[in-house]
């Protein structure tokens, strides 16, 4: 196997030997030198064809190596700005020094004779496309099966490396064409239509209305940064979020927890759907038979819930990406959760690189939410910055996000968890329960500041302008004591402050 591999002309890094490989198995490498020929011929006698090919193609989408050395003197041609026909193209060989090795100007001129049309050549390069994703991929897992057999390979690094591989084999060769403004107006206009014959937001609800109001929902494609200091109240805000959009609004949504198993998060879920005391649903103190009857009745709904949790602890990227793209085919997920960005493994070649390592990470998410079209919400950590800084209460600000300033770039939004209390920068006893949601960032709206309470019994945040009967209907339970007496549902306000994350 080893006399497959060699190294890469253009990085210190193993290749396939194709050929090698292709007579062992008795099948020759996905090629097409005819189309190549034509194309190179095509470049060199219809000038239109230049900028299509070039836009397209690379060295490396030619298989001959014959070709390939042409090629490469057509683009140095090109970078120079001087239009190519067989002169100019045997001139630049000549001075390479590498005229005869790919059989002298005659081999050129052969290949300007054997263009059918040049209308054609759209055709003649996708295929040479679609030959080159071929080969690559041939090449990824011939690479992968070598480093499967290598016991010195961590398994974890290999099943990273795998979905690299793969992915960048065919991300190399897949290129976007660019969008005339019309047709993009006219997208844009049926997607407006489609808004105003709705009533109610666009995206995927908060359960929030003041939040709601602002970004019309979690909108396809945003990467939305939730960031604040440990313990706080990252992850209880993202549980109601999450919570909102699958039980009430009947949303699949997708939950990645790196730092909490799956029970603890039901666990959450359990006591904000509930209503009863945390001390209780933990085993400290003892449910009545009441209390597990008003429990089992309320939670039927979050049972039913399309909430899907994965608690695989510092999960690599490209694993995150891959389950990702399977839970919104499969399931249709329109939202999903990363509990918390830090936790997550970049790519193996920049470990020890914290803060490439972290940028990386945050490129892929904004990266795998337009591709899959859906918002993702990543929670990030704060740097001690804001504790420490004078005259500012604590506040945070986007140049607190921790480890990576590629966080506050790639994000669509920013929003910021802010409790003076909890911080040690109030002792009013009244803002014992006061919270700010900061919107820091907003690309596509407003920032703002929206005043909120969190009630660490339920591990539930609200508005703060919501009235007190709004808020005591929310927090009643579905139970048979639901419609009885006000003091047989659970009272919100009687909370007092406590350390969620």
């Amino acid at each position: 196997m080893a006399d497959k591999i060699k190294r890469s002309r253009k990085k210190d890094e193993p290749v396939v030997d194709l050929d090698s490989l292709g007579r062992e198995m008795g099948n020759i490498p996905p090629q097409a030198p005819e189309l190549e020929e034509a194309v190179l011929g095509a470049m060199m006698i219809e000038p239109q064809c230049v900028d299509e090919a070039m836009d397209s193609l690379t060295p490396d989408c030619f298989y001959d190596p014959k070709h390939r050395t042409i090629f490469e003197a057509m683009s140095s041609l090109v970078n120079e700005h001087v239009q190519l026909d067989t002169l100019t193209v045997s001139q630049k060989l000549q001075s390479l020094g590498k005229l005869d090795e790919v059989g002298g100007a005659v081999v050129l001129a052969d290949m300007s004779l054997k263009v059918g049309s040049a209308a054609h050549v759209d055709y003649y390069i996708q295929v040479i496309k679609q030959k080159t994703i071929q080969r690559d991929l041939i090449t990824a897992a011939f690479t992968i099966l070598k480093e499967a057999y290598d016991n010195s390979y961590n398994v974890d690094d290999l099943i990273d490396d795998a979905q690299s591989k793969v992915y960048a084999a065919i991300q190399n060769n897949v290129k976007r064409d660019v969008q005339e403004i019309g047709s993009v107006i006219e997208r844009t206009m049926n997607r407006l239509s489609e808004l105003q014959n709705t009533s109610g937001i666009s995206g995927v609800p908060s359960g929030f209305p003041t939040l709601d109001e602002i970004t019309q929902g979690w909108q396809p494609s945003d990467l939305i940064i939730l960031a604040a200091r440990p313990s706080v109240g990252k992850t209880a805000f993202a549980l109601n979020l999450l919570r909102y959009a699958a039980v009430e609004a009947q949303m699949p949504v997708a939950i990645f927890s790196l730092e909490m198993p799956d029970y603890q998060l039901a666990m959450r879920l359990m006591t904000t759907e509930s209503g009863l005391d945390p001390k209780k649903l933990k085993g400290g103190e003892k449910l009545s038979d009441q209390e597990w009857q008003q429990l089992e009745e309320t939670l039927g709904p979050l049972a039913k819930a399309p909430i899907y949790i994965d608690d695989t602890p510092s999960i690599p990227i490209m694993e995150f990406r891959t389950k990702a793209k399977r839970l919104v085919k499969s399931k249709g997920v329109r939202l999903i959760i990363v509990d918390y960005l830090q936790l997550m493994q970049g790519p193996a070649e920049l470990r020890g690189m914290r803060e490439q390592e972290v940028a990386a990470i945050s490129r892929t998410l904004k990266a795998t939410a337009k591709e899959l079209n859906i918002p993702i919400i990543a929670l990030s950590q704060l740097s001690r910055n804001a504790v420490q800084r004078n005259g500012s209460n604590g506040r945070p600000q986007l140049s607190d996000l921790r480890e990576s300033g590629s966080i506050e770039q790639d994000a669509d939004m920013v929003l910021f968890i802010h409790r003076p209390d909890f911080i040690g920068m109030s002792e009013d006893p009244a803002a014992k329960e006061q919270t700010q949601l900061i919107i820091a960032k907003n690309r596509n709206g407003e920032v703002r500041d929206i005043n909120m309470l969190f009630k660490s019994e339920s591990v539930k945040f609200v508005e703060a302008d919501d009235t007190l009967m709004t808020q005591a209907a929310e927090f009643a339970p579905a139970g048979p004591q639901a419609g009885g007496q006000q003091n047989d549902f659970y009272d919100p306000f009687s909370g007092e402050n406590g350390g969620f994350q």
